[in-house]
């Protein structure tokens, strides 16, 4: 059940995020589609770990989401991205500050929606 949950989670958060660069531009578009990165590595984390703790999944996804982020300092990610879309949007290409704050919101509203769900859920 958790697995079908995350998979709908991923699909619903794509199409929050194609929704988002459809829709709006500037820094809103830019910062939202980063919350929505760590909101999909969040579905993606409860989707292989089902049984890990919300608090786990969040903080798994902040670091990987982290991790891309300081990637991009070395150009490995923009010499990617320049040959392959698909690099392009899961490794970006250029190392921007804010972005760790806006994975960090991301994290936090997905924990917040994985820890109410969890309490919800019938045992």
């Amino acid at each position: 059940m958790v697995r079908a949950l995350a998979a709908v989670a991923a699909v619903v958060t794509v199409a929050a995020g194609l929704a988002v660069r459809a829709g709006a531009d500037g820094a809103f578009a830019k910062y939202a589609g980063s919350a929505l990165y760590t909101v999909l590595l969040c579905t993606l984390v409860a989707f292989c770990a089902p049984r890990a703790r919300p608090v786990v999944v969040a903080s798994t996804a902040l670091g990987l989401s982290w991790a891309v982020e300081f990637a991009q300092l070395t150009g490995v990610p923009a010499e990617l991205s320049a040959h392959s879309t698909a690099a392009r949007l899961v490794l970006g290409s250029t190392f921007n500050a804010p972005d760790l704050l806006w994975y960090a919101v991301g994290a936090a509203a997905a924990w917040s929606v994985h820890a109410g769900a969890r309490r919800l859920a019938p045992r």
